[in-house]
């Protein structure tokens, strides 16, 4: 079995609020990046989305994908911690450019440890040149200068692939020539995604997967399509992830918040890698969608309301109720309710 840990609301509050902001900064500079020669537009994909507000939203389920990735043993109950996801960085030309990770954060165990992984939709050469800059200024950021020594250290890194080749590597290593001959090397474990089948992802408490679950049928569609057993089966696969969800919330293992919000992330890729296949799509959508039942919506307002009423209608907002509900279940004005709609960017949602 396996422990998921309930949010501890009044530190889970402070938490949600540190991410929103920084989720806010985030989407603002990958919507553009200065360049010598102006703006230049940067594509920010629906598969980080999803990954951005697991993360923040649900923070907890970072914890076991952090211990199958690095072979780590938390318990579970240790604190996340996020770090700011911009870095600046001064290029040759003397422009100081931003860098977005997808991810920063520590783990508050003994000692505590810093964490930064990427979420990438395609096996890219680039990434592990990325994953070195990113890394490098995540250490220098926090870098100390004492009698003339400059001490970094570097996070412990680690890229999930959504789509994966025969030929990605299961780790990648950064090597570093030093001066004098000396050398410096550590190693990017690579978790992939599509390799997990729904029993491994609840037997060792990887739901932070499942949104992704859908890539390991992506070479298959095609054939679902054509063959009603062969999507029948794909059906069965999904009504028994949802059956599962579903025992962990009524176990109390799970909130439902979170439940719902993996259930919504997972309907937003299916949006996207299924969208010129429309049985899919739609047969999926069936069994994993659904409006939010009135004991659930009951079980979420209640979960928020030590978090305040913003937190609360953004958590409706993740979950698609109308700005009408959201008004009558939080006194907000349907102004201030667009208003967090548009600060939080919840356009990519349905």
């Amino acid at each position: 079995g396996f422990s998921i840990p309930l949010f501890c609301y009044n530190e889970a509050g402070i938490r949600a609020e540190r991410g929103r902001l920084r989720l806010e900064t985030s989407k603002r500079v990958r919507q553009a990046e200065r360049t010598g020669n102006g703006m230049a537009a940067i594509v920010n994909t629906p598969y980080d989305d999803v990954f951005r507000t697991l993360l923040n939203d649900c923070s907890s389920l970072v914890i076991p994908l952090v211990n199958e990735i690095f072979h780590a043993s938390y318990s579970g109950d240790e604190t996340v911690e996020f770090y700011p996801n911009e870095h600046f960085i001064n290029g040759q030309d003397g422009e100081e450019r931003e860098r977005v990770t997808d991810s920063c954060f520590g783990i508050r165990g003994e000692p505590l440890r810093k964490y930064h992984i990427e979420c990438q939709s395609t096996a890219d050469d680039s990434m592990l040149l990325r994953m070195f800059e990113y890394d490098a200024q995540i250490a220098l950021d926090a870098g100390e200068v004492e009698d003339g020594v400059l001490t970094v250290r570097f996070p412990d890194s680690a890229v999930l692939y959504l789509r994966c080749r025969s030929s990605t590597p299961d780790v990648m290593t950064i090597r570093i020539e030093l001066p004098g001959g000396g050398l410096a090397a550590y190693d990017i474990p690579v978790l992939k995604a599509q390799r997990y089948s729904p029993e491994e992802i609840f037997s060792k408490g990887l739901l932070f997967l499942i949104p992704f679950h859908i890539f390991s049928h992506e070479s298959r569609f095609a054939e679902y399509e054509r063959d009603e057993g062969l999507m029948r089966g794909l059906l069965s696969e999904y009504e028994g992830i949802k059956d599962r969800l579903g025992e962990l919330a009524e176990s109390g293992r799970l909130t439902e918040y979170v439940k719902r919000t993996i259930e919504e992330m997972s309907d937003k890729v299916l949006e996207h890698i299924a969208r010129k296949h429309d049985r899919v799509r739609e047969g999926v959508r069936s069994v994993m969608g659904g409006k939010v039942l009135e004991y659930e919506a009951k079980t979420i307002l209640n979960e928020g309301i030590v978090l305040g009423r913003t937190e609360t209608a953004r958590r409706m907002l993740v979950l698609n109720f109308t700005p009408e509900q959201i008004s009558q279940a939080t006194k907000l004005s349907l102004d201030e309710i667009e208003g967090l709609k548009q600060a939080n960017d919840f356009r990519g949602l349905r």
